[in-house]
């Protein structure tokens, strides 16, 4: 289906569903490649999310024949093979953006990003990520998250546990704190979601329009990961009004505030005397509570989100790129 109208057409690889999903409530027409493999990047309209009208998949071969306002890269392999293997020559010229979801990984103050182009716009998620990444002569900003709150949910904490949400944590490591998960779990009654979770124990993967529902009866929200982005599974955990406790390291440091949303501290020790203190106090979870879902209303709400990206789009598409870095 090809949609005639007036509203920005882009192009989108699928590489991180929940935060696509949240994007594409722009007032824009989407569209994603697919392709009849698991070739990262060509699930397009996965049935995990219940997609918008304005989500249309187009067979990867039928990419070249169509017209687009701005094309959005998500990873390297978008940037570096993708595009040549499916966009023409004057679709590669077209608006571009490159949209940075992690921290880098070679060294944390001195890799360069894969892209130095001053005619592509770099967005960052987190002011944390754009204060990291050397971006070279390519202009950018930063687009804080933004998600959706499921107004029928209330957080109630009657779990005396702990919900511990990351995908394939034992694969992932130290830099999503798979030991820091097993060393709070000697103490610590933990939950722990996602893909591959099953083989830690795990309850395995919930789907997003199901998490929040899911995760509001647990008493606090567990983050051990040392070092990435600011998770989604934090930003919807608070509009659930779920107390946070997780490193402060990254965003997160500027995200969940001692003894008012949560607990961040650097000594994992530290934060396994707040949460048995959580355990035992379901009232003093209930006020951090509050203090998360007010956090998240203002920093995470998702009309600043969308307007956000809506300005970004009307000025890449207008070649008005130095205004907004």
């Amino acid at each position: 289906m090809i949609i005639h109208d007036n509203r920005p057409r882009i192009l989108v690889w699928h590489i991180h569903g929940s935060y696509l999903y949240y994007l594409t409530q722009a007032n824009c027409v989407f569209y994603l490649p697919f392709k009849e493999s698991t070739e990262e990047g060509y699930g397009s309209r996965t049935p995990s999310f219940p997609w918008g009208e304005n989500v249309i998949s187009v067979p990867a071969e039928q990419v070249r024949e169509l017209e687009f306002d701005c094309i959005i890269f998500q990873s390297h392999k978008n940037y570096l093979s993708d595009q040549y293997e499916i966009l023409s020559e004057d679709q590669r010229n077209l608006p571009r953006i490159y949209l940075e979801h992690d921290p880098p990984r070679e060294t944390p103050t001195d890799t360069r990003h894969i892209v130095d182009d001053p005619n592509i716009l770099l967005v960052h998620v987190t002011h944390f990520n754009a204060l990291m990444w050397n971006s070279n002569n390519t202009p950018y900003t930063v687009i804080e998250h933004g998600v959706v709150s499921a107004p029928h949910v209330h957080y109630s904490g009657e779990l005396e546990k702990g919900i511990v949400v990351v995908n394939c944590l034992e694969k992932r490591g130290r830099r999503l704190g798979y030991d820091i998960f097993k060393r709070v779990s000697e103490e610590i009654p933990l939950d722990l979601v996602g893909m591959g979770s099953e083989a830690l124990g795990g309850l395995g993967e919930i789907r997003n329009g199901e998490l929040q529902t899911f995760i509001s009866r647990y008493r606090f929200f567990f983050n051990p990961i040392r070092y990435t982005s600011l998770g989604l599974a934090v930003c919807e955990a608070m509009m659930t009004g779920l107390p946070i406790i997780g490193l402060a390291t990254t965003e997160m440091a500027v995200t969940v505030v001692n003894d008012y949303s949560g607990y961040i501290h650097t000594d994992v020790e530290w934060l396994i005397l707040r949460m048995k203190m959580l355990l035992n106090n379901r009232k003093k979870a209930f006020d951090l509570s509050r203090g998360a879902r007010e956090t998240a209303r203002e920093k995470f709400n998702i009309r600043r989100f969308i307007s956000d990206w809506e300005n970004v789009f009307h000025k890449v598409c207008t070649n008005q790129n130095a205004m907004i870095a």
